[in-house]
């Protein structure tokens, strides 16, 4: 008997820990939607570290929140209050705006972007090299 009335107090702990964490996270999602004007979003499953919450601003910035679990994030949505989609389709990704950072990040090699850089080496200047 001892044994099922520990196993509800901690069954209870963790769904109070839950809920905590899914206020926390709509918490940022509103946050988020404040300050770009509203917010649409998409749920990714990533495997053992739960699901990724991918935002959209109504202005075209963008973000993303992890959550521990799937249902986690379903329920962080729900409270929030945002528009979700079910695929990141053409029409949702297109009203992300992308700006120079993220243009380097993607183009890497191919335009010099931070990704050519290798840790514990700094960029140098070649004073023979052409702007």
């Amino acid at each position: 008997m001892a044994e099922t009335a520990e196993t509800q107090v901690e069954s209870g702990k963790q769904a109070a820990r839950a809920e905590r964490r899914a206020a926390k996270l709509a918490k940022e999602i509103g946050a988020f939607a404040k300050a770009h004007g509203g917010a649409e979003g998409q749920l990714a499953y990533i495997g053992q570290r739960g699901a990724r919450i991918v935002l959209v601003g109504e202005d075209g910035g963008w973000g993303d929140l992890v959550a521990p679990s799937y249902a986690l994030a379903e329920s962080a949505t729900r409270k929030a209050g945002i528009t979700m989609h079910d695929e990141f389709d053409g029409e949702f990704a297109a009203k992300v705006r992308t700006g120079p950072y993220e243009w380097t990040r993607m183009a890497g090699i191919q335009i010099g972007g931070p990704s050519v850089r290798h840790r514990g080496t700094r960029a140098r200047h070649d004073p023979n090299e052409r702007p």
